[in-house]
């Protein structure tokens, strides 16, 4: 009896990890719960209900003995289902808030050392996430390198090289809850030597928080032709951020000192900016003054002793109310796969585009057309029966092995596969050329498109758009379309562009997400554009 009691309840082997952690946790509880104040002796549940039902037994010794006996068989029968009931009840109330609130990813972005880690840090310690204790390890941490300042970075930055250098690298990744929805904050590097990291973190997102240093020199940097705040934002709209809040940080800057006079002049400067981007400032663009250090007016609204001038929400209202448009849970399944790994079997990972993919499906990765089955599907850490469109998630597979899966590839329905092409037409806004360089067939870049990464070439230059004739209506006044031998910087042209490689991509019209993309060289974003015409069904190229 005594065993019985202080034995764990034993985990069915069909149980998932949640299951197992629920029972354990739920264990753990009732050890808790059950120990005696100081000084007094403890006692295992069924040792206790035995004790006690023969304490009974001797105050009232004229009582039949089958009585006794079906007591203590039904105190043991509740303590041994208890174990099990809870995890079982406390999964379903979790799936059920699952289903209630929607899923939205925010993607930081901006220049390097705008405090853009720290934001995410503070975020995520203001919701709950990260408790005092980890808070006072980093803050030691931190001390100890002479970098007091960096402490709540850590959060986001885990690895070592990041954290000595102060630089964010790989795209962090984390999770937090507020009253109607759920977030992945996706912390993107700021340095310009990795930007292909920060496309491939900003192509999963739904909204972006563009983080903007106050500090006097520093947004001026970020700012200036070559500054990242500018290739963050147009990489941001090209890639399908269409909501975006600029947040001013560091406004408890001495140099700042919550100073109107310096938002004013940092919001005046960005609008214009915003607006040649392709934002609508009205519409997709809020501002609001932060301190991510401090965590000012990021939960709770600024306090007027601090900064008297500011009336509006703070950064948790802004992010809970903002409306993203919505995607299909019914169209044809899209989800590019970003990274891969074995854990009894293949997995992979990656942002569901459209349609929803349930345990016990049959799909197809294109493009090796290699059929698979799911297994099973992860949300942040929980497994699900199924996962709506604009989740992240983890996919078990079966069928296929870890080796002939790349980065790029895109899990689709048996019935609708995406097409898999190695040419395509695409409609190309040239931003900023290298030095002495001109835009013509036989240009060489690399094509950044959902998580492909490609070396590409423009074969042929179709059209050249001229978007001041393309606003007028009348018919008569059109001219004959213009082939171009090659295009200068701002110019607007129809070309069309070949990989090596198969990639898996879609018309924008169809699919936003698999038709959106930039080319870039020599670390420079030189043009983004949307792809317009792919082979027909079947082909992997023009029919000539």
């Amino acid at each position: 009896m005594e065993h019985d009691g202080e034995t764990a309840p034993p985990i069915p082997s069909h149980a998932t990890p949640a299951d197992a952690d629920a029972a354990a946790d739920d264990w753990a509880a009732r050890d808790d719960f059950e120990e005696s104040p100081a000084g007094s002796q403890s006692h295992p549940p069924a040792a206790a209900a035995a004790a006690a039902a023969e304490e009974a037994q001797e105050a009232a010794p004229l009582a039949p003995p089958s009585e006794d006996i079906k007591e203590i068989e039904s105190t043991l029968q509740s303590l041994e289902l208890q174990p099990s009931d809870v995890p079982h009840d406390s999964l379903q109330t979790e799936a059920e808030e699952r289903n209630r609130k929607r899923h939205l990813n925010v993607v930081f972005i901006g220049h390097v050392d705008a405090g853009k880690s720290t934001a995410g840090g503070q975020i995520l310690f203001l919701s709950g996430q990260v408790d005092d204790r980890t808070i006072q390890k980093y803050e030691k941490e931190a001390k100890d390198k002479s970098r007091e300042s960096w402490y709540m970075a850590y959060i986001m930055d885990t690895n070592e090289e990041e954290r000595a250098k102060g630089k964010t690298v790989e795209v962090g990744r984390a999770h937090f809850e507020t009253e109607t929805t759920r977030f992945t904050i996706l912390d993107a590097p700021g340095h310009k030597s990795y930007v292909p990291n920060m496309i491939s973190g900003a192509s999963q997102a739904d909204i972006g928080v563009l983080v903007i240093s106050a500090r006097k020199g520093e947004f001026e940097t970020g700012y200036e032709r070559g500054g990242q705040t500018r290739e963050h934002v147009l990489l941001a709209k090209t890639l399908g951020v269409s909501k975006l809040i600029v947040v001013i940080n560091k406004m408890d800057d001495p140099t700042v000192g919550w100073s109107k006079e310096r938002y004013d002049e940092i919001e005046g400067k960005m609008t214009p900016f915003l607006k040649s981007s392709g934002y609508n400032v009205k519409k997709d663009v809020q501002f609001l003054p932060i301190s991510g250090l401090l965590g000012a007016n990021m939960k709770t609204r600024m306090d007027k002793s601090t900064c008297g001038w500011w009336n509006g929400p703070c950064l948790f209202e802004i992010m809970d109310c903002i409306e993203v448009p919505l995607r299909d849970p019914k169209g044809p399944v899209r989800m590019p796969i970003m990274d891969k790994y074995k854990d009894m079997g293949t997995v992979v990972m990656g942002k569901i585009e459209s349609g929803t993919i349930s345990e016990g499906d049959n799909l197809v990765v294109m493009p090796n057309k290699a059929n698979v089955k799911v297994i099973s599907v992860y949300c942040d850490e929980d497994k699900v029966r199924s996962a709506a469109p604009g989740e992240n998630v983890r996919v078990k597979l079966s069928g296929i092995e870890e080796e002939d899966i790349a980065a790029g590839f895109v899990l689709s329905n048996v019935g609708n596969p995406v097409g898999a092409v190695s040419e395509f037409n695409a409609q190309l806004q040239i931003l900023e050329l290298l030095d002495n360089a001109i835009f013509t067939a036989g240009y060489k870049a690399v094509l950044h498109i959902h998580s492909v990464v490609e070396e590409c070439e423009i074969v042929d230059l179709i059209e050249e758009i001229d978007l001041k004739r393309k606003k007028e209506s009348d018919p008569k006044k059109k001219k004959p379309k213009r082939k171009p031998l090659f295009v200068k910087n701002g110019a607007v042209v129809v070309c069309r562009v070949q990989v090596s490689n198969l990639i898996c991509i879609e018309n924008f019209s169809d699919s936003p997400q698999l038709g959106r993309f930039t080319l870039r060289t020599e670390g420079k974003t030189i043009a983004v554009g949307k792809v317009v015409a792919v082979p027909p069904a079947g082909s992997a190229i023009f029919k000539a």
